[in-house]
């Protein structure tokens, strides 16, 4: 039997230098639990910590003698449990105790006693000493002298050392923190490029809080819309725009406040899961984005990689580092600001060129070379349809256009292709790969991109209602030379373009006639004024011309409007069957093909099963009597299988059929349709009925007389009574072909598409419906309609 060793044996200054000589906790715990085993030969110590008061557990440090120990246990749990309910030290036997009481210790020699010393300073204990004795059992002495030991020195020198580690990791913590602030704000301004910066900030955001994903909405123009992702989300799409009370981004959208779910229970987080149970949000985190007081976004973080939930250092965290990402996005908006005041001045510089003058030369070289000011492009260029032909008339740079030029050449070519595809083309490689969905168009432009060393082709169709004019195109080597605000002033640029270029051929084409005799008795009359009169009556007149046949303005023809009912379909079983279950309810939103509702089955998977097995055997025997050298029974039994294979792949289009599937998607109609389960259903029998109002249709009445200015494809306007303050904007689908009578006039029905994403536009509604048919020059557009009364009533005296 081993024996204790005297008090005057363990040399204490010894033990309380050593303890001095280390400043951590583990060197100090190891130190403690050394001298404890000395104290008690034949015993194994382990000395716990726990390290953080506000989430406790016990965490072992050290351990003397033969004895492993779990890393971490609960505080609540067996003899440590006991001690952290009681904060007093205790001595008990192993048979005084069941095993599980002390699970959390591996031995693999008998335990006799355990024994539990608390570390104390001036609170609760912030750790223990566990003796576990393999001989004999502690005796009350023995513990004394230990917890004598623990009190005097251990306890205090540990808690010197945790209070050592807490405040120097805080330290480090805030050493750390004002680095990341640091390193966010240089990178955030590294860059003035929206479109850079955006990936970038949430990037580091997500870095900095160690989000699983991190959404950056936008308000754009009045409501937040998912711009950029950094991470993965599939409970959004980029694009995804919130109203408020629709999602959380656009809750804090309406009232700037910070939303912090931390509950994976939340209806919120319900909500926002729906479809996606694979992969669920359990914490989320949005903070508004602000800038100069005024909201420009708003930040999420999504799931905390560690798997705990977001807390209030995290809110702190975001809504401090979303004040430098704002500083950022504001010197980025006054660049994109300042660049689109300079295209503005730029388009209103080159509009004002184009249309002061008739001349057909000086109108082309005005559009070609205008743009350059603004857009970083290498060579644009415009091609005119002349008498059935597209000849490149005007380079940006070159004053004469050399038809033999090997470079003119191949620019022509591609006009040439391009005009052929009546549609505005835009191709641009990127790492060797073509941007295009044709075949044909990748091959073709492969080619010309090594030709010419220009890496994107931007071609606009120049049209009106008269017919085509030609195509303006745009190359450039940088494949992602154009910007939004590009493509918007290339948009207007191209429109006002096309009214010149109308009405410089229409001047050029203009006969000058001037045989008829009144005409030559007024101009005697006019030859004979004073000069000074003659010159300013000229003037006006010249001016009031110029004012009618070259100054543009919109044309509109306008009519009653009344929207028409949205598309519907009907879901119809293909067989006869009972209603097994239902997957919609009245007014859900399914998707094209998506399964609303089954029939029961379990009769024609039978039949399935039965077919497979039949299948599975006739092959069986037919591979036997192929092993067995019995071709004529190995061809029987082949022509078995294939029949069965038939009849597999029948049944399994019958068992198919047994899934009832959306036509179209839209919202179901029918009331009630879960109360359909268990009702039998022949073939052809309407199940449910589905309606899709995502685009509505407004029949638009037009004017007899209008009707030929409208084509398919025109821009329409839309204001409905129920809406006063609403323009709802679409395009021209179809124009009927047979007129009705309305008002006591005759009137052709314009029918435009109109988006109706919110489902405001309802079947029935009225209003007034507004047609875009181009640009007109002044003249035309005041003075259109008494030409044709003029005419008609010529023709009706005249004409013949």
């Amino acid at each position: 039997m081993a024996n204790r060793a005297s008090a005057f044996e363990v040399s204490i200054g010894d033990f309380a230098a050593r303890l001095i000589a280390q400043r951590e906790v583990a060197p100090r715990a190891q130190i403690t639990a050394d001298q404890c085993a000395k104290m008690l030969p034949g015993a194994s110590v382990v000395v716990y910590i726990i390290p953080d008061a506000a989430n406790p557990i016990w965490t072992a440090k050290a351990t003397a003698g033969d004895i492993s120990v779990a890393a971490e246990v609960d505080f609540h749990d067996g003899t440590l449990g006991q001690l952290a309910e009681t904060a007093t030290g205790f001595l008990v036997t192993s048979q005084e105790i069941p095993r599980e009481s002390y699970a959390h210790l591996d031995v693999r020699r008998k335990v006799v006693s355990l024994a539990y010393i608390p570390l104390l300073t001036d609170g609760p204990p912030f750790g223990a000493i566990e003796l576990i004795h393999h001989e004999q059992s502690v005796d009350q002495q023995m513990l004394d002298e230990v917890n004598e030991l623990a009190a005097n020195l251990a306890a205090p020198a540990l808690a010197a050392a945790l209070s050592y580690e807490s405040e120097r990791n805080s330290s480090l913590h805030s050493i750390s923190r004002v680095t990341q602030m640091y390193d966010l704000e240089k990178v955030f301004n590294s860059t003035l490029e929206m479109d850079e910066l955006l990936p970038m900030i949430a990037k580091k955001f997500q870095e900095m809080l160690g989000a699983q994903a991190v959404n950056l909405w936008m308000i754009n123009p009045e409501f937040p819309e998912l711009t950029t992702q950094a991470g993965s989300d599939p409970t959004v799409d980029l694009g995804a725009v919130e109203k408020p009370g629709e999602g959380i981004a656009g809750d804090v959208s309406d009232d700037g406040a910070s939303v912090l779910i931390a509950d994976p229970e939340d209806g919120r987080l319900t909500k926002r899961n729906t479809g996606h149970n694979d992969s669920p949000i359990f914490s989320i985190l949005a903070v508004a984005l602000m800038e100069h007081e005024h909201l420009v976004g708003v930040v999420e973080a999504v799931n905390r990689l560690d798997s705990a939930p977001f807390d209030d250092d995290d809110e702190f965290l975001l809504t401090t580092i979303c004040e430098t990402a704002s500083n950022a996005l504001h010197n980025a908006s006054l660049l994109q600001a300042e660049r689109k005041v300079e295209i503005l001045q730029t388009l209103v510089q080159v509009s004002g060129e184009i249309t002061s003058t008739l001349n057909m030369d000086r109108v082309l070289k005005a559009i070609v070379n205008g743009p350059s000011a603004v857009i970083p492009h290498e060579r644009s260029a415009i091609a005119l349809e002349l008498r059935g032909r597209l000849q490149l008339k005007a380079i940006s740079g070159i004053e004469t256009v050399d038809s033999d030029d090997p470079h003119v050449k191949r620019l022509n070519g591609i006009l040439q292709w391009a005009s052929m595809l009546n549609e505005d083309l835009f191709v641009s490689e990127k790492d060797g790969e073509v941007s295009a969905t044709r075949e044909e168009t990748k091959e073709k432009f492969r080619t010309y991109f090594a030709e010419s060393g220009m890496r994107a082709f931007y071609a606009l169709l120049l049209h009106d209602e008269e017919g085509r004019l030609g195509v303006l195109s745009f190359e450039s080597s940088d494949p992602e030379f154009l910007t939004d605000a590009h493509l918007e002033m290339i948009k207007v640029l191209t429109g006002q373009a096309t009214v010149a270029l109308r009405n410089a051929s229409l001047y050029q084409e203009v006969p000058f006639i001037g045989v008829l005799e009144p005409l030559l008795q007024r101009k005697a009359k006019f030859m004979a004024l004073p000069g000074r009169r003659r010159a300013a009556i000229l003037g006006m007149i010249a001016a009031g011309l110029i004012f009618l046949a070259a100054v543009p303005m919109p044309m509109r023809v306008d009519g009653n409007a009344v929207a028409a009912p949205a598309t519907r379909a009907q879901v119809e079983p293909e067989l006869d069957g009972v209603v097994r279950a239902v997957y919609v309810h009245e007014g859900d939103f399914v998707k094209l093909g998506a399964v609303v509702a089954d029939l029961d089955d379990w009769e024609y998977r039978d039949a399935l099963t039965a077919a497979q097995a039949k299948y599975q055997t006739a092959m069986s025997e037919a591979n036997r009597s192929l092993a067995e050298n019995d071709g004529e029974q190995a061809g029987i039994q082949r022509v078995t299988a294939q029949y069965w294979a038939a009849e597999v792949k029948r049944l399994q289009e019958r068992l198919e059929k047994t899934h009832l599937r959306s036509p179209i998607s839209g919202r179901v109609l029918t009331a009630h349709p879960e109360n359909l389960v268990g009702r039998k259903l022949s073939a052809g029998d309407v199940f449910a009925e589905i309606a899709d109002a995502s685009v509505a249709t407004v029949d638009v009445a037009i004017d007899e007389a209008d009707i030929p200015l409208v084509k398919p494809g025109t821009a329409a306007a839309v204001k409905l009574e129920s809406y006063p303050q609403k323009t709802f904007r679409g395009k021209v689908g179809v124009v009927s072909l047979q007129s009705e009578v309305s008002d006591a006039r005759r009137v052709f029905y314009a029918r435009v598409n109109v988006p109706n994403r919110d489902e405001l536009m309802r079947p029935g509604m009225q209003g007034r419906g507004k047609v875009s048919v181009g640009w007109r020059p002044v003249g035309m557009v005041l003075l259109r309609r008494p030409a044709m009364w003029l005419y008609s009533q010529l023709w009706s005296w005249l004409g013949w």
